[in-house]
């Protein structure tokens, strides 16, 4: 693969093989991305990828929104995007790890916990800054059959990257919370609430945190994004305090950015000198538990 532009064939190192490299001592995250559809999530998501990543990090972004947004985001070429295989449309794979290909669940032996520990491998892609992206997909019910193979699948898989040593996973889900009714993001380490100063928008935020809450993620950040003005910031907090608080491990208000719409889809033109990227860096050392502020740079592992 060219070390360039990460959009060329050849041999790829593991996940596993990576994390070695740095003797299994890379710093290790495990990160869900929440909160209302239109908030910014995956834009925040990608940043934060690329931003980690060019600090060394072994990042894996997964991409949890049934639209499909967060790897042209990270800058993936369409024919790389084209090579993702998205894990619920994986017919060999799912039924290689489960016993049953997807939406024929009903027929034999179903193993709810299939070993994925390949799956960024075989399913997934390099990107820019050598981030594996991986694709999560639909998982469909009319006319699909049984979808019992499909969020299994999923749900190991997850777990799986939860495993791996040496990296940071980033999960961006998709609008709202029924991520959490699938439990899909049971065992992250941390959840990343993303608002902006509408009711609305906290609303689904609050709600989202408490559900992270019951399920036993600990550290939540809220993410005010889009602030244009003090007053966007205060009354997104007030809307919080009116919904009776949520004891955050952080807060962080990220600018709003015209550069953001004119550089969409990818994020290359926001990685340096945006307010959004200063933003999202220091969130990042919120996350990501660098040794020290410093020890992990751009190509210096």
């Amino acid at each position: 693969m060219c070390g360039t532009c990460h959009d060329h064939h050849g041999d790829t190192p593991s996940v596993a093989a990576s994390a070695a490299s740095w003797g299994g001592d890379g710093p290790e995250a495990r990160i869900v991305v929440v909160g209302k559809g239109g908030a910014g999530k995956t834009t925040i998501t990608a940043v934060l990828a690329r931003l980690l990543a060019r600090r060394g990090c072994l990042v894996i972004a997964v991409d949890g929104d049934e639209q499909c947004n967060l790897g042209p985001a990270l800058g993936l070429t369409p024919e790389s995007l084209a090579r993702a295989i998205p894990i619920t449309e994986a017919g060999d794979y799912m039924e290689e790890k489960t016993g049953t290909r997807p939406g024929t669940g009903g027929g034999g032996m179903l193993r709810l916990n299939p070993d994925t520990a390949d799956v960024v491998e075989r399913l997934g892609v390099i990107g820019p800054d050598g981030i594996r992206f991986l694709l999560m997909g639909a998982v469909r019910r009319a006319g699909g059959g049984c979808f019992c193979p499909e969020t299994a699948l999923l749900a190991a898989a997850l777990s799986d990257m939860r495993s791996q040593r040496g990296s940071v996973v980033l999960l961006d889900t998709h609008a709202g919370v029924e991520h959490f009714g699938r439990a899909l993001a049971r065992g992250f380490d941390q959840a990343v609430v993303v608002v902006d100063h509408t009711a609305n928008s906290v609303q689904v935020g609050m709600d989202t945190a408490t559900l992270a809450g019951n399920m036993g993620i600990e550290v939540i950040h809220l993410v005010v994004n889009r602030v244009r003005t003090d007053e966007h910031l205060r009354r997104a907090l007030c809307y919080v305090a009116e919904r009776g608080g949520y004891p955050f491990a952080s807060v962080h208000a990220l600018p709003y950015e015209d550069a953001a719409l004119e550089a969409e889809p990818a994020v290359d033109e926001l990685l340096e000198g945006s307010g959004l990227a200063s933003g999202i860096g220091s969130l990042g050392f919120e996350l990501v538990p660098f040794p020290t502020r410093h020890q992990f740079l751009v190509g210096q592992p």
